[in-house]
């Protein structure tokens, strides 16, 4: 007799990720181009980005790279200025 197949119960933090991308930009309405046509501090790819942030635990140099918002180190500056204020 074989053994039941093994079933993955949870998502990986890079599944997870890709679907809150996926959703966000349904919700938006955009077509994944959008993300190239956009400016790098895009308010709306900032909003996306502090979500993938909290809900995930990839790298702010994945972020950058999935939302095309320049370098890990670009997408902090943005973060930053969004937490005091200024973004």
């Amino acid at each position: 007799m074989k053994p039941w197949p093994k079933v993955r119960l949870e998502e990986s933090a890079t599944e997870k990720a890709e679907r809150l991308v996926r959703a966000g930009l349904a919700k938006l309405g955009w077509k994944e181009a959008e993300l190239a046509a956009r400016k790098n501090g895009d308010k709306s790819k900032l909003k996306l980005a502090v979500k993938l942030r909290a809900e995930t635990t990839m790298t702010l140099q994945w972020i950058a790279a999935r939302l095309q918002m320049g370098t890990g180190a670009s997408l902090s500056n943005l973060l930053s200025a969004r937490r005091r204020g200024q973004g």
